[in-house]
Parts: structure tokens; sequence; C-alpha cells
């Protein structure tokens, strides 16, 4: 069997795994959330469209990661 190309040995939170699982939660879970109300807005051109996901997207994000990276530091203690 070969030895690991990369290691790693992180002192606190894994930052990498937090914003891999981020990535995923906030495809799997805020696309369908933003789909949905994607449904009672008039999206009539594009730059309806994007502003529209960027502004309901962002807090999406942004409440994933913190609660990825809440539940990280919670575990690791």
């Amino acid at each position: 069997m070969p030895e690991p190309v990369e290691t790693t040995s992180p002192d606190g939170v894994d930052f990498g795994w937090v914003m891999q699982v981020t990535f995923v939660l906030t495809i799997a879970v805020g696309a369908p959330i933003v789909a949905l109300l994607s449904i009672t807005a008039d999206l009539t051109s594009w730059g309806a469209r994007a502003e529209f996901a960027i502004r309901v997207g962002a807090p999406i994000w942004v409440v994933t990661a913190l609660s990825v990276f809440a539940y990280a530091k919670r575990k690791q203690e």
C-alpha cells in the first residue's frame, strides 16, 4: 500500500473539512430552498435571477457555514 501523499493533523477545527461540508450541504439543502422561494418571485431577466440567487443564497450559505463550524468546534472538545 503506497503512503498517502498528504496528511493533516490540525490543531483545533479542521477548516478544510468545514469548507467541504459547507459546500455539500449548501448545495444539497440550499439549492432546493432557493428553487422553492423562486416560484413566487418575479424573475423576468437574467440580472433579476442572479440578484435573487445571491440575495437568498448568501444568507443560506452563511448560516450553513456557521452551523458546520459550531458542530466541528463542539465535537473537537
